[in-house]
C-alpha cells in the first residue's frame, strides 16, 4: 500500500515566530484607559509610542520615546488638552512627531510632539477641529496626501479635514443611518470602506460624497464589526455570526454579492481588531480581552485567507499598537511588532521569520511606504490620486529630510508648552550676521593666497546660504499672508456675532 504525501502550501511566512520581550524591556505602571469604546487605545511609530490612559476630569494620553522601558512615574507629563476621555489616536504617516486624537468632548486635536518626548504637560494643540455634534471615536490619516485627516463620530458623520488650514473640506452626512464602527482608506486614498451598526459594508468616494458599493449584512451578528482595505483593493471584515461566533470574511469590491472566504474563530465576546501589513499581505487579529494574537496570510489562491499561527499568553490584552514597518529590526528578521496593553503594563511582542543568514533578507522586506507624501492636500482635494512613495529598508532605514515636514505651512506657529525647539516640524532658522567692512576686506585679501578649490567651496557655501535665506523668507511671507486671512475671517465672525447680539438686545429674536 502506498501513501500519497499531501502537498504543503509554500510560504516564507509559515514559520513566523512571535515572542514577547523580556520584562526589563516592558513599560510598567501605565494606567491604561478603561473607556468602553472598542478601539486599540495605542499607536506606535518608529519614534514614539502613544497610549490612552486614565485621567480624572478630562482626557489624556501618554507619549513615550520608542526606546523607553521600565517604570513610568505617575507624574510623567501627558498630552492632556481634551475636556473628556480620549477615544482614538493615530500618528501621522508623513511626520513622526505629529499625532491626532479624538475625544468624547466632540473635538479632534492635532499635536506636535518634540523630538525627545514631553518634558511638561501639553495642553495646547497645533490645530483643533470642531465639526462633530457628538463624541468622535475614529481618526484616520490619509495614506498618501499630506495634511488630510478623516474623522468619524457618533453623530453618524464622516468628516475630511485639511489640517494645514483647519478647514472642513468634505462632510458625509447621509451615507450612514447609524453608528459607524470602522473606517479604512484604500491604498492610494481615493476611496474609503466603512462598516456601520446597520451591518452594511460601504465603499465610498469621500470627495464626491457618493456610495460606490453597498453590501447588506456583512455579518449577521449584532456585535460591532471592523473592515480594512487590502492593497489589491479587496476588503477584509471581522464580525459575529447569528450564533455569536466570531468571523472573518474577505470581499472582492468588484462583486460584493458573496464573500470570497469566511472563517469562524470562536465564541468569545471581544471585537476582533484587524491589523494589516501591505508589505507581507498578512493580517493580525487582536481581540479585546483575548490572550491570543492570530495571524493569517492573504493570497490569490483559494481559500485566499491562510491561517499561519497564533501567539498565546496568560494575560488578556486591553488593546494593542502596531508598529510602522519603518521601525522593525531588519537585522533580526522582524517583520512586525505589537505593543500589547495590559492593565498596568505595555509589552512588546516581536514577529520574526527564522533565518540563519546575517544578510539583509530582501524577500521579507519589499520597499515600504516612507515618510514623504505623494501629494499635497490641495492636489488631493483637486482630484489627484497617487500610490505611496516607497523606500528600501536595506541596511536599516533612515528618513531623508522632507520638503513637506512643516505640518502648518500655511498657519502661524504655536509655542505650546512642552514643545521643544528641536521639533522635527519646525523650520530651521537662518541668522543673518552683518560682516564689518574691514573684516570683509581682510578676508578678501586672504582669499588671494588660497587654492582655487577653497574659493569655489566658499562660493558654493554662500550660494547655499542665500538659497536657505530665500526659502525661509518665502515661508515667513506665506505665514504672514495666512495670518492676515485668519485675522480677516475672525473680524468678520466678530462683526456677525455683534449684529446678532444687537438683534437680541432689540428684541428682534
Amino acid at each position: 500500500m502506498s501513501f500519497r504525501r499531501g502537498v504543503v502550501r509554500q510560504s516564507k511566512f509559515r514559520h513566523v515566530f512571535a515572542q514577547a520581550w523580556k520584562t526589563e524591556h516592558c513599560i510598567d505602571d501605565v494606567r491604561v484607559s478603561r473607556v468602553t469604546w472598542d478601539g486599540p487605545l495605542c499607536d506606535v511609530n518608529p519614534k514614539f509610542i502613544a497610549v490612552i490612559i486614565e485621567a480624572g476630569g478630562g482626557g489624556s494620553f501618554l507619549v513615550l520615546p520608542i526606546s523607553k522601558s521600565g517604570r513610568i512615574d505617575q507624574s510623567a507629563p501627558t498630552v492632556c488638552g481634551h475636556a473628556a476621555p480620549v477615544l482614538d489616536i493615530q500618528w501621522c504617516p508623513h511626520d513622526d512627531n505629529i499625532i491626532a486624537s479624538a475625544s468624547e468632548d466632540c473635538s479632534v486635536k492635532v499635536w506636535q510632539i518634540p523630538d525627545g518626548g514631553l518634558t511638561a504637560p501639553m495642553t495646547e494643540a497645533l490645530v483643533t477641529l470642531e465639526g462633530h455634534s457628538k463624541r468622535v471615536g475614529i481618526v484616520a490619516w490619509h495614506p498618501t496626501a499630506f495634511n488630510i485627516l478623516l474623522t468619524a463620530g457618533c453623530d453618524n458623520l464622516v468628516c475630511v479635514w485639511d489640517v494645514g488650514t483647519g478647514e472642513l473640506v468634505y462632510q458625509l452626512g447621509d451615507a450612514h443611518p447609524d453608528l459607524i464602527y470602522s473606517v479604512s482608506w484604500n491604498k492610494d486614498g481615493s476611496a474609503i470602506c466603512t462598516v456601520c451598526k446597520d451591518k452594511a459594508l460601504r465603499v465610498i468616494d469621500p470627495r464626491r460624497g457618493t456610495v460606490l458599493k453597498v453590501r447588506e449584512k456583512v455579518h449577521d451578528g449584532t456585535r460591532p464589526m471592523r473592515a480594512v482595505f487590502l492593497s489589491d483593493g479587496k476588503i477584509l471584515t471581522t464580525g459575529f455570526s447569528r450564533m455569536s461566533e466570531r468571523q472573518m470574511a474577505l470581499w472582492d469590491t468588484k462583486d460584493l454579492s458573496e464573500p470570497m472566504a469566511v472563517q469562524e474563530m470562536d465564541t468569545s465576546n471581544g471585537v476582533l481588531q484587524p491589523y494589516y501589513d501591505p508589505d507581507t499581505n498578512m493580517i493580525y487579529l487582536c481581540g479585546k480581552g483575548d490572550c491570543t494574537i492570530r495571524y493569517f496570510e492573504v493570497t490569490d489562491e483559494s481559500p485566499y485567507v491562510h491561517f499561519l499561527s497564533l501567539y498565546s499568553s496568560k494575560e488578556p490584552q486591553r488593546g494593542a499598537g502596531f508598529l510602522r514597518k519603518r521601525g522593525v529590526d531588519v537585522n533580526k528578521c522582524e517583520i512586525a511588532r505589537f505593543y500589547k496593553l495590559h492593565e498596568r503594563k505595555v509589552e512588546p511582542i516581536a514577529m520574526t521569520v527564522p533565518r540563519k543568514s546575517d544578510l539583509f533578507q530582501g524577500d521579507l522586506y519589499p520597499d515600504t511606504a516612507g515618510l514623504e507624501p505623494s501629494l499635497l492636500a490641495e492636489e488631493w482635494i483637486a482630484g489627484q490620486d497617487a500610490p505611496p512613495l516607497l523606500v528600501s529598508l536595506s541596511g536599516g532605514y533612515s528618513a531623508p529630510p522632507s520638503k513637506h515636514r512643516d505640518i502648518l505651512k500655511n498657519k502661524p506657529k504655536l509655542t505650546s508648552q512642552g514643545s521643544g525647539a528641536g521639533s522635527a516640524s519646525t523650520p530651521q532658522q537662518v541668522t543673518n550676521t552683518p560682516v564689518p567692512t574691514h573684516v570683509a576686506r581682510d578676508t578678501e585679501s586672504d582669499w588671494v593666497g588660497q587654492p582655487k578649490v577653497t574659493r569655489e567651496a566658499d562660493g558654493v557655501s554662500d550660494r547655499v546660504k542665500r538659497e536657505a535665506q530665500d526659502e525661509v523668507l518665502s515661508e515667513v511671507l506665506a505665514e504672514v499672508k495666512a495670518l492676515r486671512s485668519v485675522v480677516l475671517a475672525q473680524g468678520q465672525r466678530i462683526e456677525l456675532l455683534e449684529r446678532q447680539l444687537a438683534r437680541i438686545e432689540d428684541g428682534d429674536v
